[in-house]
């Protein structure tokens, strides 16, 4: 028996929790998938086989999953918990390509695979989903491409030149407060460019993520309106696109080291 836990849903990604407890060492009857998906075991372990081949899955060894695969099961173990990426086509073409060629379908989680699985899993909880989890999201895909996908992909390097004009234009978007900025996707769209693309360009031309840096513009805005009196920490949030008060005060806690009403005090001391 299986049960699904959905932990993050947007129009490109979803991302599932699933616990299967089932206790069989034979195969199960064809199991046939029409997407994309990538699948990381947090706990147990069990068999899949696919195309007549066989592989162990466990919390060292994950697998990408192809639309029109004909999949089987078996679980000698017992059960298992495991995390389900399932993305659209046109996701997997910006990180992929377009013509792009799964040469294995197994995946090897090295201790730094698992520590970006274990991230995605705390984003996903935290409410940032269309920035911190999309990014955290978009390192753990590219990883996994680049283990499966043997010709050259869209997230190959590109020009310093061209990072440097991206994050110019990607900045001139959030200090608008355009709407494309309240995700990485849509800002990636409006830009012409992959998610992959943006955030990685990020971190390389500023040293930062781009989920950092748009909290830095954010709290910019939380500290005038804190400053000019803003009594109401649910309407700030809302205002900046945070997920909700409770969001708002994290961010402002892991970012400044004060509480909103603290900062509120600080600001409003003499000089």
């Amino acid at each position: 028996m299986r049960s699904f836990r959905v932990l993050a849903a947007r129009p490109d990604f979803t991302v599932t929790a699933v616990t299967c407890r089932d206790d069989h060492k034979g195969w199960s009857e064809v199991e046939s998938q029409d997407d994309y998906r990538v699948v990381l075991v947090r706990r147990g372990r069990f068999r899949r086989r696919t195309a007549g081949v066989p592989a162990e899955v466990d919390p060292t060894l994950a697998y990408v999953g192809l639309p029109g695969d004909e999949e089987y099961f078996a679980h000698p173990a017992g059960g298992d918990v495991c995390t389900s990426v399932r993305l659209t086509p046109a996701l997997w073409r910006a990180l992929a390509g377009d013509a792009a060629r799964v040469t294995r379908p197994v995946v090897y989680v090295d201790p730094r695979l698992d520590l970006t699985h274990r991230r995605v899993l705390t984003a996903a909880s935290a409410g940032d989903l269309d920035y911190a989890l999309t990014e955290r999201l978009m390192d753990l895909l590219s990883r996994v491409v680049e283990q499966v996908v043997t010709d050259p992909t869209p997230m190959g390097a590109s020009p310093a030149k061209a990072d440097h004009a991206l994050v110019a234009a990607a900045r001139a978007v959030i200090g608008e407060g355009d709407p494309a900025a309240n995700g990485l996707f849509p800002l990636a769209e409006l830009l012409g460019v992959s998610p992959y693309r943006l955030s990685r360009a990020f971190t390389r031309e500023l040293g930062v993520s781009l989920t950092r840096y748009r909290n830095r513009v954010r709290l910019g805005r939380a500290l005038d309106r804190l400053e000019g009196g803003e009594s109401s920490l649910a309407t700030l949030a809302a205002d900046l696109g945070f997920a909700d008060q409770a969001h708002l005060c994290r961010t402002v806690r892991e970012h400044l080291g004060h509480t909103p009403t603290a900062l509120r005090r600080l600001l409003a001391e003499p000089t």
